[in-house]
């Protein structure tokens, strides 16, 4: 299980840490279909920090665990995820990395909750443009505290609107923005996720951020070559596709 259990832990101890955290990017997508929960599985297997995961919305208003807004990639399903009920998306087959159909669903937050057990903090990245309504936020906030999981959760997006909106219905969750092009961190969101060619364009980005108190997660799947790099920047967190590389690469360059 994880070293961390809240975020609010990592946040108080990270200077003391020794190394990133390593959070498993869609679980192990490399090697699982993506977002499922034998990929989940395989990521706690692996020693992941922290689990990532899309939501995303269907047409009834159940929270699955989907990146795509359309299910050609991903399934054996034709158009738009939000477009067909739960019962639906449960029929349809996830596809393994080389394209091939699995024996995995599609599934729910629940199912990845009564997974973990809240043992793991969790790092959910809003999709669906619907979380910026009252009732889709509140919805997700009453999911995550009924398995008792808040104060192991953090919501992020590359829309400001989603989690500004579920952060109003529950101000203690921790929130974060992923940025393609802001050169600086934003001095409202307390986790940063830029992409990588950010942190060589500025090299004082992690700094900045540090400075304000946010913690910065290069939008990095694959960061083995950039290791050296980021360990000097002194970023908090690794995103992995492929978590047990991912450490391994940290107990050789760190010699932890």
């Amino acid at each position: 299980m994880s070293t961390v259990k809240t975020w609010e832990e990592f946040y108080t101890t990270r200077a003391e840490r020794a190394r990133p955290l390593v959070v498993a990017h869609r679980g192990v997508p490399v090697l699982k279909p993506e977002n499922t929960l034998d990929s989940f599985a395989l990521a706690l297997d692996q020693a992941a920090d922290v689990l990532e995961t899309d939501l995303r919305l269907t047409q009834d208003g159940e929270i699955v665990l989907f990146h795509d807004a359309t299910l050609e990639r991903m399934t054996d399903g034709i158009g738009e995820l939000g477009a067909l009920t739960l019962d639906q998306v449960k029929k349809l087959r996830t596809r393994t990395p080389s394209g091939a159909l699995s024996g995995q669903s599609v599934p729910t937050l629940v199912d990845l909750l009564q997974l973990t057990q809240g043992q793991v903090p969790l790092l959910l990245e809003l999709k669906d443009a619907r979380f910026a309504e009252v009732t889709v936020a509140q919805r997700l906030i009453d999911t995550l505290q009924a398995h008792d999981v808040l104060a192991r959760t953090s919501i992020v997006s590359f829309k400001p609107e989603l989690v500004s909106s579920v952060n109003a219905v529950e101000t203690s969750l921790p929130v974060g923005h992923l940025s393609l092009n802001e050169l600086w961190p934003r001095r409202d969101m307390p986790l940063l996720g830029p992409y990588w060619p950010l942190l060589y364009m500025n090299p004082t980005y992690v700094w900045w951020a540090h400075r304000q108190g946010s913690i910065v997660a290069p939008l990095d799947p694959i960061p083995e070559a950039r290791l050296g790099y980021y360990l000097r920047l002194g970023v908090d967190a690794l995103l992995a596709d492929y978590p047990a590389r991912v450490m391994r690469a940290l107990e050789k360059r760190m010699g932890i």
